[in-house]
């Protein structure tokens, strides 16, 4: 089941360096990230794809959020960027 891109937010020049900035640092580790969900759901057995592998999953992906939301907020800390 594909799902539609979503629209491509406008950006400021500053907001599009910050998210830049961000993109760069956390790239290998979303990739990183996203081989070991890929694994993971790999190694489920049929049964367990939604239900138990789903949930995990979403655990993943809330952790990796997580990291994003605070990558995000420390290089606003530094560049002292307005919201």
């Amino acid at each position: 089941m594909a799902r539609s891109k979503s629209k491509p937010v406008e950006l400021t020049p500053e907001q599009e360096a910050l998210a830049e900035l961000v993109f760069q640092r956390i790239h290998a580790k979303a990739q990183d990230e996203i081989r070991d969900m890929v694994r993971m759901m790999a190694a489920q057995p049929d049964e367990k794809i939604f239900g138990e592998g789903e949930f995990k999953l979403r655990d993943m992906l809330h952790e990796f959020g997580a990291t994003l939301l605070e990558e995000s907020a420390n290089e606003r800390a530094k560049k002292g960027v307005p919201g």
